[in-house]
């Protein structure tokens, strides 16, 4: 995918802990050619920090809100807050933290 780097930061919300969520996402982003992480958070909540091509994030978000996708989201997602900004760090690959 092509067009301008960008960063998607989307706050994930719903029953995305503990069901593999974190991991089914760093799949979606390497096969998109993102690089960033996926991140559990006190709250219950996944942070989600992509960056590449804007077309790339777009899709990743539309998986994020339940697009349908194989293998299917694992958990329950009730809402996604994303944010879009420059890039404004280096990451290697897509990894969960």
């Amino acid at each position: 995918m092509s067009g301008p780097d960008v960063r998607l930061t989307a706050w994930v919300h719903g029953s995305v802990q503990g069901v593999g969520f974190r991991w089914w996402t760093r799949c979606r982003a390497l096969e998109l050619g993102l690089t960033g992480y996926a991140a559990n958070q006190p709250d219950g909540q996944v942070r989600v920090l992509a960056q590449g091509p804007r077309e790339a994030g777009e899709k990743l978000l539309q998986l994020l809100e339940g697009a349908p996708a194989w293998p299917a989201q694992p958990g329950r997602v009730d809402k996604v807050v994303a944010e879009w900004s420059p890039p404004d760090e280096q990451f290697e690959g897509f990894v969960e933290r």
